[in-house]
């Protein structure tokens, strides 16, 4: 009976195209990481065409804490979340790529990344993934967070320590900044991208880091290649940090 079950099972996770399930610990992952990037930093960074970038924090992705690309036989399909697109195009638009079909970001994100969440019976589906990502994202409000903390867009310079404390303060968790280090002939840092961890189950904020926590076996190679998708965005060291306006509202 044991080994029909096991047989059922694998048949099932082949005819929904989520077979990773089968493969035991390969894939397993402990936290979700909801990452949400400033387009005006992102479009510094990557030189792109970026036309009128939103003057918000946008989705960058929902990332299991250190597996990618879990099952590459389950493609991306735009007809599953054609009813989410109104809110795709607004609040996880494509500020990284200069190609006209803007549905190749969701592609990447979900073969990289929702393949793996989708161990998770709430985010088993593209629809479920990119829902459950956008109900985060709109239930934690970065945006609005720091606005009503006064930490906005600014010529002057703030403290990594301005964010973090806010952050900290407003969501009870620990989150975790990414900046664009200097480059030549700039002074500071550039503030790129906020994540805020979720535990796995549930999806309830937790601290990025724990105390004395140390990666688990195989996610330093993981963390490096996320480092590389963050097209050179690094931990934000201690001290001055830019969070550029928007250009056409500067002055």
């Amino acid at each position: 009976m044991r080994r029909e079950s096991r047989w059922r099972r694998g048949r099932l996770c082949w005819l929904r195209g989520s077979c990773q399930f089968i493969s035991g610990g390969i894939h397993e992952w402990k936290k979700l990481i909801l990452v949400q990037h400033w387009p005006e930093t992102v479009c510094e960074e990557v030189q792109n065409d970026c036309r009128d970038p939103p003057h918000y924090w946008t989705i960058h992705g929902l990332w299991p804490d250190k597996s990618e690309e879990c099952n590459r036989s389950w493609h991306f399909n735009l007809e599953e979340i054609k009813d989410l697109l109104p809110e795709m195009k607004t609040y996880w638009p494509d500020v990284i790529h200069s190609s006209p079909n803007r549905s190749q970001f969701w592609k990447h994100e979900w073969e990289k990344h929702g393949t793996c969440a989708a161990q998770v019976e709430a985010l088993d589906s593209q629809k479920k993934y990119f829902g459950k990502s956008l109900a985060l994202y709109q239930k934690l409000d970065l945006s609005s967070v720091l606005l009503k903390l006064g930490i906005t867009p600014s010529i002057n310079y703030y403290q990594v320590g301005d964010f973090k404390d806010a952050l900290t303060r407003v969501y009870g968790v620990v989150p975790k900044l990414q900046c664009l280090p200097p480059r030549q002939g700039e002074a500071v840092q550039t503030i790129g991208q906020i994540e805020l961890c979720l535990t796995k189950q549930d999806q309830q904020l937790r601290n990025c880091t724990e105390p004395g926590e140390r990666p688990a076996p195989g996610q330093e190679a993981w963390l490096a290649g996320a480092a590389a998708e963050d097209q050179g965005l690094r931990v934000c060291e201690d001290g001055p940090v830019f969070y550029p306006p928007p250009k056409k509202i500067k002055h």
